[in-house]
């Protein structure tokens, strides 16, 4: 190949064969990526006219992949992180680029040159034990849809699992016994045990006796049978929200989504007490710098210690031991 190799045959490598047979990415991770280079194709398309079939390396030059990533933050509304993720998908074909065409390097380089923005550091939202008793109390468990509901979001406030987690729960994940727990299999191919509470145990097996057990069936399908979508988790979680900030004030100020219940499972079990490393391995976090995060936005740790520190303008007071102290020691 040369510098001016098309860019067909090296996208048709880097998806069919670089991603999954050489890096094992999870289908959701190449579905991000198609996206990315959708996008940037269709946006070169638009700037240069030229057919994506007829594009070559060389007219992924570096300053067009930057006027891609402006696009993406004025045109399309993105945010950084957003833009910081495209940016990654193209790193990612690029060093594929240098390796398979060292014609192509110097484009590569000059591509790989360009710097992951710096996001914001935002306080983490999250739902709290009272918020979440509001939420589970408006669903309606007289209806089918009702108890599937319910079912879905206590077991997911318990696990602090994620949406493609839930909606992608086998019966065979979960096992009933002294100890309940379920298996999730995770982000990054990452899988881990997650004990379950015994009213959320109680609640999954009378949900499992109802609709009947099955190794392989899902433990919420929609109403034909079907696995629930990602997209409907939201649209029912959204809809409880809604009924319950008329109990809980404080839900009407928030944005909850299933992510931001997760996050309140990570600050219950923080509050709680439980370590943090023994909180990322709950939540499947990769590295413990991600579970950090939740210390600060953890305010009853913040007001805990701040109760230990003498307000401005109190006299300062010296520990003074008492007689029975003294006595002791002279005692010695």
């Amino acid at each position: 190949m040369t510098a001016t190799a098309s860019l067909g045959p090296l996208l048709q490598i880097f998806f069919t064969e670089y991603l999954i047979a050489q890096r094992r990415l999870s289908p959701q991770t190449i579905a991000s990526y198609r996206d990315t280079f959708r996008l940037l194709l269709q946006f070169i398309h638009r700037k240069t006219g030229v057919e994506p079939a007829s594009l070559s390396i060389a007219d992924l030059s570096a300053d067009r992949i930057l006027l891609f990533l402006d696009s993406l933050e004025n045109e399309r509304k993105n945010s950084v992180a957003s833009r910081n993720l495209r940016l990654t998908a193209i790193h990612s074909f690029f060093r594929m680029v240098a390796l398979r065409d060292p014609a192509s390097v110097g484009i590569a380089t000059r591509v790989l040159a360009i710097p992951l923005k710096r996001t914001d550091t935002r306080v983490r939202p999250y739902v709290t034990r009272e918020e979440m008793d509001a939420i589970l109390a408006v669903l309606d468990r007289t209806t089918w849809c009702g108890r599937r509901d319910h079912t879905l979001l206590l077991t997911m406030y318990n696990t602090g699992a994620r949406v493609s987690e839930m909606s992608s729960l086998k019966q065979d994940q979960i096992s009933f016994a002294v100890k309940s727990y379920v298996h999730l299999r995770g982000k990054g191919r990452k899988e881990r045990t997650v004990p379950l509470w015994s009213r959320t145990a109680r609640t999954i097996r009378e949900w499992l006796r109802e609709i009947g057990r099955s190794d392989n069936a899902m433990v919420f399908p929609n109403v034909r049978g079907e696995p629930l979508s990602r997209f409907a988790i939201h649209l029912l979680l959204r809809k409880a929200v809604q009924r319950a900030a008329c109990r809980c004030p404080s839900l009407k100020r928030k944005r909850v989504s299933p992510h931001v219940i997760r996050h309140g499972t990570a600050m219950a079990l923080l509050q709680s007490g439980v370590d943090i490393a023994v909180i990322a391995l709950w939540l499947g976090h990769e590295s413990i710098e991600t579970t950090n995060a939740y210390v600060h936005a953890n305010l009853v740790m913040k007001e805990r210690a701040l109760a230990k520190v003498l307000p401005l303008g109190t006299p300062f007071r010296r520990f003074r031991a008492n007689d029975t102290l003294l006595a002791f020691l002279e005692s010695l």
